[in-house]
């Protein structure tokens, strides 16, 4: 088949390219080798926030008393039914894009897509049959997996990545979580809220290391209070899976200890699907595990272009969607803006929850800039006391000459909602004063990035 565009790999930067590549009336295929999505909607994003909301279901429950009712008897956790609901919720995101592939008239290619030579895609079926298939433009969007360390290899039963956390036939009774970026918080979250006993392993100094030290200093304890186990500083040396327990050796600042688990996962970052694409045959350049593109995903060889975890900027859902959509509003001679990497949000799906965006306090101080701060806990938002959430805080940090926006970091219940705000006037080029005199709701959460704005100029009210 001849076609405009072919975009290989149908995650949220694949599906969302190949979509908005058929609204500029390209004729455009999508090649996925499981389920159309990928990572994100069938075992990334998707599902394990279904889990999460049924750890909050389950947390609303046990405390129903805290808000005045009460409930006979102790909320149980059906296991598989928990699981059996996030796949649920996948499979529907899932069949959600089959209708879009239908509506946008994209063809879908069932199997292994590579790179065969100059405007040729050849796709190896799941049924084995080899076919080619010719395009002008082609979009590597392969997305990533779970990074294996050597000394924690994987095994998928007893020393496991994020798949098979979402899938585990049976609950475990003690976890060790290694690493706490997003993916190993979050399930440390929802599997200590359901019951298992959770430790985590990190290695550097603070856990969310990305955030600003504050907010992982305020995660820490608000997680060692819901009764998990962190070790900042700490390394897993080696794990010995061969008995009924794993015994994961830690070497810390005092030395070396020993943990017992059933089950050790594996949270230690992503490693990018370049294998077997036909890159390096076709002189496409890589370096160190990413493919150089420049700021509108061209690789150096004509008609390729690479999106998503495989290049450079953060590994994030909505970020792979952006490039998409970048790179094939600039493939149809649109004029497009290159994305500014220093204006992305990120989010921790925990309780309480972290966002943020743009520069923390170290980077802008590093950064040369004179800077305002200002912090507003919501234990002083009307809001947060009355939905029984006041643990967390917003801080602001302003250019002191220009006012400029120049970053936000959140910790509080519903923040990753809140956030975009930001983005947003980051965006708009919106300064310190601007956000002040901003009218915001009463009473919301959202009050507190306006009180936070005010705190840094000097003006806050309700402190």
């Amino acid at each position: 088949m001849n076609y405009d565009v072919i975009v290989i790999g149908s995650g949220p930067g694949g599906y969302v390219a190949a979509i908005r590549a058929s609204q500029l009336g390209f004729k455009t295929a999508v090649v996925e080798r499981e389920s159309l999505g990928g990572i994100c909607l069938n075992w990334g994003c998707i599902p394990t926030k279904a889990l999460i909301k049924s750890a909050q279901v389950f947390e609303y429950i046990n405390h129903a008393a805290d808000y005045g009712i009460k409930v006979e008897g102790q909320g149980v956790v059906d296991f598989d039914a928990v699981i059996k609901r996030s796949r649920g919720v996948a499979d529907g995101m899932s069949k959600g894009v089959q209708f879009l592939m239908k509506k946008n008239k994209i063809d879908v290619i069932y199997g292994v897509g590579k790179l065969k030579s100059k405007g040729v895609v050849e796709v190896k079926g799941n049924d084995g049959a080899v076919s080619e298939h010719q395009a002008k433009h082609i979009i590597l969007a392969t997305g990533g997996r779970s990074r294996e360390l050597p000394n924690l290899k994987q095994d998928g039963k007893k020393i496991i990545g994020y798949r098979q956390a979402m899938t585990l036939p049976k609950q475990p009774k003690s976890l060790v979580v290694v690493g706490s970026g997003a993916i190993g918080i979050e399930f440390a979250y929802f599997y200590n809220s359901i019951g298992t006993q959770v430790t985590v392993v990190e290695f550097l100094d603070n856990i969310v290391p990305l955030e600003d030290e504050d907010v992982s200093k305020q995660l820490a304890r608000s997680l060692k209070k819901q009764g998990i186990n962190i070790m900042t500083s700490s390394t897993v040396e080696s794990v010995d899976s061969s008995g009924d327990l794993c015994k994961v050796n830690v070497k810390t600042a005092k030395g070396m200890e020993v943990l017992e688990a059933e089950v050790v996962l594996s949270a230690v970052g992503i490693s990018t699907n370049l294998e077997g694409l036909g890159l390096e045959e076709n002189g496409v350049q890589v370096d160190r595990g990413k493919v150089i593109v420049d700021d509108y995903y061209r690789t150096n060889v004509e008609g390729v272009y690479a999106i998503g975890d495989i290049v450079k900027g953060q590994a994030l859902a909505h970020v792979a969607s952006a490039e998409g959509i970048t790179c094939v509003e600039h493939i149809a001679g649109l004029h497009v803006e290159p994305i500014n990497y220093n204006n992305v949000p990120g989010c921790t799906y925990c309780k309480p929850e972290v966002a943020s965006v743009g520069y923390t306090e170290k980077q802008a101080r590093d950064a040369g800039y004179e800077i305002k701060v200002g912090k507003f806990p919501f234990s002083a938002s009307g809001r947060a006391s009355a939905a029984g959430a006041k643990d967390g805080f917003v801080k602001v940090i302003f250019d002191a000459k220009y006012g400029e926006f120049l970053g936000a970091h959140m910790i509080g219940e519903n923040v990753t909602e809140m956030i975009a705000e930001v983005v947003a006037a980051r965006k708009l080029e919106t300064t310190g004063h601007d956000i002040i005199k901003t009218i915001h709701p009463h009473p919301t959460m959202s009050e507190a990035l306006m009180e936070a704005a005010a705190d840094a100029y000097g003006e806050v009210i309700h402190l």
